[in-house]
């Protein structure tokens, strides 16, 4: 369970790491701040990752959790009918770019039977 805090805290501490890198990196020991963060979270001492889980993360899942349920479930029905429609979009590409290969061929395809013709056959040298 500690570690699950920790990874879930952390993974939000890197997600908005993201943009205040941007922002505020220029400020002074700001990388230093950012580590010494990172090792109170980690710090089994200090519990820095249960305490910001139990404080903040967990009352706000905790309270928000019917909209979260609801967003899976409409995101997994919406990710079948995407998954249903791009496999029908790819079935349909995949058999076009084989009837354009097929047809393509066709004239090399033509072209080397033509060697073969009966005229082509008849005017070989008869071996004994």
């Amino acid at each position: 369970v500690r570690w699950m805090m920790y990874w879930i805290v952390f993974s939000l501490f890197m997600a908005t790491e993201t943009v205040t890198d941007l922002l505020i990196s220029w400020f002074p020991f700001y990388y230093e701040v950012k580590m010494a963060f990172v090792i109170w979270l980690l710090s089994p001492y200090t519990r820095g990752a249960s305490l910001l889980y139990r404080r903040f993360v967990h009352p706000t899942l905790a309270r928000k959790e019917k909209d979260i349920d609801a967003f899976l479930v409409r995101a997994r029905e919406r990710g079948y009918v995407t998954m249903l429609h791009f496999g029908k979009r790819g079935l349909n590409l995949a058999a076009t770019a084989a009837v354009q290969a097929a047809t393509k061929s066709q004239g090399a395809l033509a072209g080397r039977l033509r060697s073969f013709s009966m005229q082509d056959l008849r005017s070989l040298p008869e071996q004994s």
